[in-house]
């Protein structure tokens, strides 16, 4: 018993699934346990096959992988075993990937020894100097757990004849294997005109040379290098290197590899930047062009619900800080024209201000504007200064949760020791200056999945997540209720991160048809 509540150590993937699913069905309607699962990308999966849900897990994995951040360990093996071997003094195995559902999947670990793992845990927990933050870090990452594993299962709705119809308009039909399609091929033979000789528009080493030959100067072939450049070859270069990136990230092969049923299904990796932002094992699902979202099609008689928190960062900031001004000017909706109105000013200096404050920004009028958020946000200002100060001096800073940075490598210290140290230092300084921000607004995001999938009515699903945007698939006639949701959703995370706060954290919701017509 923990808390009170019923904990059940799994393990890994079950020998027989499909009596081990129907049994964790049983036990899921009857008492509605916390789950303690070593990796719940290896556990869950196999059992959302066989149509089972669970509301509630604790993930060893993530929280191993947390609290050895908090003791300084990043990196080090973070899986139930590893943890197990620490704990008993033994040779710690080295991390492995996730085998979840291959032939080659490790035997899981005893429920002995994962129960033991997570007395420990609790206990590392529980000596902490906030233990209810971390607590709720914990249970916020192991929800993201299974709202990741199931957003793969039930796949982002993507209508491939549409995507294809999309490709054949931007790139022309579908090319045989290893050649160019059409209107690729003929961009690649205008950049060849236009230097006078064959060209491969794919090597930087030969549009370097080749740009050399015509008396212009180049180290990259980056987009904004060549936008500074006079010579007929940039337009088609320019033009052929968007349509590139399209055809090699989301072209036919892609849709091959990673749409199944008519759905998009990536693997998300939960806590896959430091920051606690996810990341994806392949896929790009975190980086979706907006020209690919008229693919994303609700089904007949469903919509989608999409909704994204508006000016996140900063208002985590007011929070964090609890500066009573910028907390009066995150209640409004926009919040850079609230500060703007502070300011005196125009709302595009207030969000230069703003940003350059979290960021660590300098340029152009960033200093100046830096200075009057520090007049009339002194709170809010300091606090990212001491996060700022802490990285530059080596120390570790800390989410509003409690999620840690990764400490300066050794690397680091050898430049901060040298004549390049106050680069070196001012650099780790903006890096630990924004990861306050954005681990909390990350955590907040946590939070917000946590609530709303626990708040969805059968059968809407959440089906795509990236940073402070949700999208959730549902029968037409339950978007209203979704909406409504997602609004209590986001009052509740404020709630459960922050108490009574002043501060607002609206999500703008809105129920479409694609994708595209969101935004």
């Amino acid at each position: 018993m923990v808390a009170g509540e019923t904990v059940l150590p799994v393990g890994g993937t079950p020998r027989r699934p499909a009596d081990l699913a129907e049994a964790v069905r049983e036990l899921e309607a009857a008492e509605r346990p916390r789950w303690v699962w070593a990796d719940t990308r290896e556990t869950y999966t196999p059992l959302l096959e066989r149509g089972v849900r669970v509301a509630r897990c604790h993930d060893v994995a993530l929280t191993e992988g947390l609290l050895l951040a908090y003791e300084g360990l990043h990196g080090e093996p973070r899986s139930a075993r590893a943890a197990h071997a620490r704990l008993r003094g033994l040779p710690v195995p080295e991390e492995q990937p996730s085998a979840a559902g291959t032939l080659f999947a490790p035997e899981p670990p005893a429920a002995e020894a994962v129960a033991e793992v997570l007395a420990d845990q609790l206990g590392r927990v529980a000596a902490l100097p906030e233990p209810g933050r971390f607590r709720l870090l914990v249970a916020a990452e192991s929800a993201g757990a299974l709202v990741a594993a199931e957003m793969s299962h039930e796949g982002m709705p993507w209508r491939k004849d549409v995507h294809d119809a999309l490709l054949t308009e931007l790139l022309g039909p579908r090319p045989v294997h290893g050649m160019r399609p059409a209107k690729l091929q003929a961009l690649a033979d205008e950049v060849a005109a236009a230097f006078g000789h064959a060209v491969n528009p794919d090597s930087v080493q030969q549009l370097v040379k080749a740009f050399k030959g015509a008396g212009v100067a180049l180290k990259t072939t980056r987009s904004w290098e060549l936008k500074r450049v006079d010579h007929p070859a940039v337009t088609p270069l320019l033009a052929y290197k968007e349509l590139a990136r399209l055809f090699s990230a989301h072209g036919w092969v892609w849709a091959d590899q990673w749409v199944r049923g008519g759905r998009f299904r990536p693997e998300y990796v939960v806590g896959g930047v430091v920051s606690g932002r996810w990341a994806t094992n392949g896929g790009g699902a975190l980086q979706i062009p907006k020209v690919m979202r008229r693919v994303v099609m609700a089904d007949d008689g469903w919509a989608l619900v999409v909704a994204d928190a508006a000016q996140l960062e900063p208002r985590v900031l007011a929070a964090m800080a609890g500066d009573q001004g910028l907390a009066g000017a995150a209640g409004e909706i926009d919040l850079y024209a609230a500060l703007a109105q502070s300011f005196g000013g125009e709302r595009a200096n207030a969000k230069i201000a703003m940003l350059s404050a979290m960021y660590g920004g300098t340029s152009g009028d960033a200093s100046k504007l830096l200075a009057v958020m520090r007049q009339r946000f002194p709170k809010a200002y300091q606090f990212v200064e001491d996060a700022a100060k802490a990285g530059e001096e080596g120390r570790l800073v800390r989410s509003w949760l409690g999620r840690t940075c990764p400490p300066p490598s050794q690397r680091w210290r050898e430049l901060v020791s040298g004549p390049e140290g106050g680069r070196a230092a001012r650099d780790r300084g903006r890096f630990t200056r924004n990861f306050v921000v954005q681990g909390t607004a990350a955590e907040w995001a946590l939070a917000l999945l946590a609530v709303l999938r626990g708040l969805l009515p059968e059968p809407a699903r959440l089906v795509f997540f990236q940073h402070d945007e949700v999208m959730v698939h549902c029968p037409l006639e339950q978007a209203d209720e979704v909406i409504a949701a997602v609004s209590q959703a986001a009052a509740e995370a404020s709630r459960l991160l922050f108490g009574a706060t002043p501060v607002r954290f609206p999500m703008e919701a809105v129920a479409v048809g694609s994708y595209s017509d969101a935004k």
